[in-house]
């Protein structure tokens, strides 16, 4: 049997398509593996959200072709896929296929066409292709099941690619995305789901919204923790974190990215909200919820930004204390509006500074967080066996955090919550024991 293997690039989206193709490619006869020597297809599921992503990918179609010297069958699928399209054929002429964000349902057939000797392209927009029920993922050995709820992004901020690699919005049937809930829960005992979309808070198919998809997902049996991901501060609502405090299953952790604590800079980046309106959502998120976590993504160096943008910027950050961050250089993408603004680019050597200050900050914001953790105890979806040490499990708590806890009945526990009393933290994980 011919076998394939698949390397994911970027972010949850990216996963969720990976496990659709590997879905789809086992239907058809093919055999997953993880071992790139046994595989005769190697599909780069990619991320173009920056510069640094796209130069891994063509590094790494390099590294395959010097290494397999074409005795396999390479190709390219998600965003660098759907930005560089033809481009990408002719520019890697060891490539077999190229498949969009939204082609990933023609894997198979470009397989197919690439066992027969034949390059194949799509990087159409396919946008009936997304109302159907995802069933066949491949979702072996997982503990949260990840589900799309829209697809694509209408804000088009000028240091943005998505818009151009996913398309525009496309909210899925509210039944479909019930569907998927129910498929995971009741055939694959997947507990835990994420809804996922560019912009979450955009949901609107036929007048149904977001709070009240949530809210029906939620009241799905079987749905023990919920949460969803992205959120845009702009039209993130009241309603929702008024939904979130009604039901218990969903987890009181929230990614709202904020990008820059300036306004000056929020106007350049076409964020469409002030850094004042930002502040009062946190304000409205702790109040609502008292018990909450809340995670956010910053930019430095974006073009004109200046000492006093950035001390803005750390500002926000000293003042909200989020309990995760994700945080980045600016990165130019082609297409985007932000090349055409006159401002000059940050020297790299500052962005890097900048950059340098602001993780730096964090860490120590959730090392002391962290730190208060120590004696409580915490409920923990187990996830796996710990890599480091066979002897412990690795899970989650409903804020996200990472733990390792040695448990006597090991494996026996993936998948079900468990309740773990913290003894130690580090910045970046917590350690504990099964109560």
């Amino acid at each position: 049997m011919i076998k394939f293997k698949i390397e994911t690039w970027g972010c949850q989206m990216n996963e969720y398509d990976s496990q659709k193709m590997a879905g789809i490619l086992k239907k058809a006869g093919y055999i997953e593996t993880q071992s790139e020597k046994d595989a005769e297809i190697i599909i780069l599921n990619t991320c173009s959200v920056r510069e640094k992503a796209v130069h891994k990918i063509h590094s790494r179609l390099g590294v395959l072709k010097k290494r397999f010297k074409g005795e396999k069958i390479l190709g390219v699928c998600g965003c660098v896929a759907s930005q560089e399209g033809r481009a990408l054929l002719e520019k890697v002429p060891y490539l077999q296929f190229v498949l969009g964000t939204r082609s990933t349902h023609l894997i198979s057939k470009a397989v197919e066409q690439a066992q027969n000797g034949m390059r194949f392209l799509d990087a159409d927009d396919h946008e009936s292709e997304m109302d159907h029920p995802v069933t066949f993922a491949e979702r072996s050995g997982q503990t949260k099941a990840y589900i799309s709820i829209i697809e694509g992004c209408d804000n088009f901020c000028t240091y943005c690619v998505v818009p151009y690699t996913r398309g525009r919005e496309h909210s899925r049937p509210l039944q479909t995305i019930l569907d998927e809930v129910r498929d995971v829960v009741q055939n694959k005992n997947i507990h835990e789901i994420e809804l996922l979309g560019q912009n979450v808070n955009s949901y609107n198919y036929r007048g149904t919204r977001f709070p009240d998809l949530l809210e029906a997902v939620s009241a799905e049996p079987g749905v023990q923790r919920l949460r969803f991901l992205t959120s845009h501060p702009k039209d993130f609502s009241e309603r929702l974190v008024r939904v979130i405090a009604a039901n218990s299953n969903i987890c009181r952790t929230i990614h709202l990215p904020m990008q820059s604590g300036s306004d000056v800079i929020l106007r350049k980046m076409g964020r469409k909200y002030t850094r004042a309106e930002y502040l009062e959502k946190i304000e409205m998120i702790r109040e609502i919820l008292p018990e909450n976590w809340l995670s956010s993504d910053f930019i430095v160096g974006f073009p004109g930004e200046s000492e006093k943008d950035f001390m803005e910027t750390m500002d926000v950050i000293r003042s909200v204390k989020y309990d995760n961050l994700f945080s980045f250089k600016y990165s130019p993408r082609p297409g985007t509006a932000a090349l055409k603004l006159k401002e000059p680019a940050v020297l790299n050597s500052a962005a890097s500074r900048r950059l340098s200050i602001l993780q730096h900050t964090q860490e120590q914001i959730q090392l002391n967080k962290h730190l208060r953790m120590i004696n409580r105890i915490f409920p923990v979806l187990v996830e796996s066996v710990s890599k480091k040490n066979p002897d412990f499990l690795t899970g989650r708590t409903e804020g996200n955090h990472v733990v390792h806890f040695k448990a006597g009945r090991g494996a026996q526990l993936i998948g079900r919550i468990v309740n773990v009393e913290i003894k130690s933290v580090t910045m970046a994980s917590l350690k504990g024991v099964l109560i």
